[in-house]
């Protein structure tokens, strides 16, 4: 009797531990999903879009809350903490293929009118200086690039460059991304460890 008792409690105490193993995992896996909806998620570069800034095989964290994060399955959003500045790298969904995130440099706010002139960017009619624009060489391609051609940002839409010009398909080709479009504003490369730093 008092063995049968004994191999019971035992029984009910490996239960007891594969039922608080299994809660964790789940707690633990409906935690990293909010996480990842909500606040920050990872992500792969694919290209070279936006060398030297960011290389193939860099994995960076995205911050997702900062411009009022989408919910997700809709098209509502939490209210923003910032707004996206000029200069800053954000990460958006690809308004010719939604299946597709994009990672580029926001050159043109709402309203900015923007010119591409002998390799320089041009914003409401002023040279960009600052570090991020100055250091790069831009090429007239595209639609929306072409010499002597000025593009103004429609109202709720943003204006992106990637930072190899050369090798980058972006606004000049396509066109403006959405403000609904916008995923989040790219905060730091975490792999490789060579590679760790924040991203400006």
């Amino acid at each position: 009797m008092g063995y049968e008792t004994s191999e019971r409690q035992k029984s009910a105490k490996r239960k007891s531990a594969v039922r608080e193993w299994v809660e964790s995992i789940i707690v633990a896996f409906l935690l990293a999903m909010v996480i990842r909806a909500f606040i920050v998620q990872a992500f792969k570069i694919p290209t070279g879009s936006m060398r030297q800034t960011l290389i193939e095989g860099d994995l960076i964290l995205v911050n997702k809350f900062i411009y009022g994060v989408r919910v997700p399955f809709t098209d509502l959003r939490f209210p923003a903490l910032a707004e996206p500045r000029r200069g800053e790298v954000i990460v958006f969904i690809f308004p010719g293929d939604r299946k597709k995130d994009f990672i580029k440099r926001l050159v043109g706010l709402p309203g900015d009118v923007i010119e591409i002139k002998s390799g320089t960017i041009f914003v409401n009619d002023k040279p960009m200086v600052t570090p991020e624009f100055s250091q790069r060489y831009y090429y007239n391609k595209g639609d929306y690039a072409e010499l002597n051609k000025k593009i103004t940002v429609p109202k709720d839409c943003y204006f992106v460059l990637g930072d190899n010009s050369a090798s980058s398909m972006d606004s000049r080709y396509w066109g403006f991304v959405s403000r609904k479009d916008l995923l989040g504003k790219a905060m730091v490369i975490y792999w490789p460890p060579n590679r760790i730093r924040l991203i400006k």
